[in-house]
């Protein structure tokens, strides 16, 4: 499973008076570990850091705080801020795709012509967008997984719009019994994580998703409404710690293919995401501006949270986009020898992260500007807090 970031991440949330820069550092930080995640395959980075849910919690308190105006507005504009990003991404990788010969009408995975209505998922991505598992042959410029790699992120828009639309309901609900509101997903992912209740297909995937990062969109409740900060910082310290030392028992039996990572295990995955979400949020110091040893990096974290839909949508298909250009290294005059090859594939990975922030920057140049336009705002090329 992939890593992902809240479409609403430009709009920030703010202390009075103003953006909470920490909370924009806390975005920065699981956007980079997510490109990180998804160039190297390190399944401990979900352990050390847990961007999604992070990034859930930092997109249910901004539907909270947005709530208070009248909600059929709200998923407007919610649903406004997505869709416009998705659909240019679409419109680049669903030609790509029919060229490099895949018939939906014909794919098994899709059930037939009458699975094409899942195209429009790229429309309105009430499911997981489709793509072809393999594509291409061997011999190709990409590898045969590129589709799977660029179009296989796009399962977190589904997660997102499911629930954004339930926030109406999901917040009434936590205002009128807090704790059983909060604690309900874990429950759920609980019945779901253990095998007590299996539910198949696409619809097992969305109701899986819900549950194990359900309970970080609800703490985003808590947060923006007050009712975490109510509770005493060494409570709610010690019962998250508690709660993350059962996500890593419960991990240390029942790994995945991947080790340690714990997109492979749901209940993990919850409970350690849930106890990091409440430190994180408790310990939230709700600045204005950056402390003066961080103020280096207060452009490139402004940038981050201003395109941080155009680098999620984009960035596994450029990372998968390096891998013929560090190819064509092995051509050079002085990569010749076994020595200079022996130590291009040693660094091969290196040379892949080095390479993909270019690709990503030119990426935001592009097709950031939509991220203004579906915002209603005037189009920036590089929002990056420069005047």
């Amino acid at each position: 499973m992939t890593q992902a970031l809240a479409p609403e991440a430009a709009a920030g949330a703010e202390p009075a008076g103003g953006r909470d820069r920490y909370l924009d550092l806390l975005r920065a930080l699981a956007l980079v570990r997510v490109v990180v995640y998804h160039l190297f395959g390190w399944g401990w980075l979900t352990v050390l850091f847990p961007s999604m849910g992070v990034m859930f919690a930092l997109a249910g308190s901004l539907m909270a705080r947005s709530l208070k105006r009248p909600a059929p507005g709200v998923i407007k504009g919610r649903l406004r801020r997505l869709l416009p990003p998705l659909w240019a991404f679409a419109a680049l990788l669903l030609p790509l795709m029919l060229f490099a010969g895949w018939n939906p009408a014909k794919d098994p995975d899709l059930g037939g012509t009458v699975g094409l209505a899942k195209l429009l998922d790229y429309v309105v991505p009430v499911g997981a967008p489709p793509y072809p598992w393999h594509l291409g042959s061997d011999s190709g410029l990409l590898e045969t997984t590129w589709a799977d790699d660029a179009a296989g992120p796009l399962w977190y828009l589904r997660a997102y719009l499911w629930f954004v639309v339930a926030s109406p309901l999901l917040l009434r609900a936590f205002r009128r019994a807090p704790w059983p509101t909060l604690l309900a997903p874990l429950a759920l992912t609980a019945v779901l994580g253990t095998g007590a209740v299996t539910i198949p297909g696409e619809t097992g995937d969305a109701v899986r998703d819900f549950a194990v990062y359900g309970g970080c969109w609800v703490l985003g409740f808590a947060h923006q409404e007050g009712v975490l900060k109510a509770v005493p910082r060494y409570a709610a310290v010690s019962c998250a710690a508690l709660l993350m030392a059962f996500g890593l028992w419960w991990a240390s039996g029942h790994q995945g293919p991947d080790g340690w990572d714990l997109n492979d295990i749901p209940l993990a995955q919850a409970t350690w995401s849930f106890g990091a979400v409440v430190i994180l949020l408790q310990y939230s110091p709700s600045w204005r501006e950056f402390p003066a040893r961080l103020r280096r990096w207060e452009r490139p974290v402004t940038l981050a949270n201003n395109r941080a839909v155009t680098i999620y949508l984009w960035h596994n298909a450029l990372i998968t986009a390096t891998v013929p250009l560090v190819d064509q290294a092995y051509d050079l005059p002085f990569t010749q020898s076994d020595g200079a090859s022996a130590a291009l594939d040693s660094t091969y990975g290196l040379w892949m992260f080095v390479l993909v922030w270019p690709l990503i920057a030119a990426v935001i140049l592009a097709f950031g500007w939509i991220e203004d336009v579906a915002a209603r705002r005037g189009p920036r090329l590089w929002p990056d807090g420069r005047r």
